[in-house]
C-alpha cells in the first residue's frame, strides 16, 4: 500500500495479537513471527509492555532483537495440538508468579503493567492453552477460560486441548474453599 507521496503506509500484522487480561494478569497471544515481520511484532510488544515471550513451537526468528529490547525469550516447545507436559506447566506457572505474583502498585501503573506474550505456529492451540491455565489459576472456571479466549481469538483450542483444560486441576492456593 502506498500513500500519494509514494511512501509505504505503515504495515500491520495479518493476524493481530489477542490481548487477554484478567485479575491483573496480562497476556498477548500471537502467531509465530518470522525474521521478516519481527519488527511489527516488536512494535506490538512495546505497545503492550511485553516482558517475556514464550515460544511453544520451534523458533522461526532470531531472539536477539527481543533480548536487545529487554524481553526475555523462553523456548518451551511441545507438540502441535497437544496439551503441555507437566514440566512446561510448572515453568509457565513460575513465570506467571514472577511477573504478576508480587504486584507492586507503584511499579505496575497502567502504562507499565507487565505482559507475557506467547505463541505457537498460528496462535490457536498451544499458546491459548497456556493462557487458559493461567486464567484457571487466577480462579476462572475452566470452560469460562476457554470461552473468554475464544471470544477474543476465534478457533482457539482444539477438542483434545479442551478435554485437558476441563480436567486441569489448579495448583493455586488462591482457589475459593467454598467453590
Amino acid at each position: 500500500m502506498y500513500t500519494r507521496a509514494g511512501n509505504h503506509a505503515p504495515r500491520a500484522l495479518i493476524n493481530p495479537p489477542t490481548h487477554i487480561e484478567y485479575k491483573g494478569t496480562r497476556f498477548l497471544i500471537v502467531d509465530a513471527p518470522s525474521n521478516n515481520n519481527l519488527p511489527l511484532y516488536l512494535q506490538e510488544f512495546e505497545r503492550w509492555n511485553v516482558t517475556d515471550v514464550v515460544r511453544c513451537c520451534e523458533a522461526t526468528y532470531a531472539k536477539e532483537p527481543l533480548i536487545d529490547k529487554g524481553i526475555q525469550v523462553h523456548d518451551w516447545v511441545f507438540g502441535d495440538g497437544e496439551a503441555p507436559p507437566a514440566a512446561i506447566v510448572e515453568v509457565w506457572l513460575n513465570l506467571i508468579e514472577e511477573r504478576f505474583g508480587k504486584r507492586d502498585a507503584e511499579k505496575n501503573t497502567e502504562d507499565h503493567k507487565p505482559c507475557i506474550a506467547t505463541h505457537c505456529v498460528a496462535g490457536l492451540g498451544r499458546a491459548p492453552v497456556l493462557v487458559a491455565i493461567a486464567l484457571i489459576e487466577e480462579g476462572m472456571p475452566p470452560l469460562d477460560a476457554v470461552a473468554y479466549i475464544r471470544e477474543r481469538r476465534r478457533g482457539a483450542i482444539n477438542n483434545k486441548q479442551l478435554r485437558y483444560i476441563e480436567t486441569y486441576k489448579s495448583r493455586s492456593k488462591k482457589q475459593c474453599i467454598i467453590c
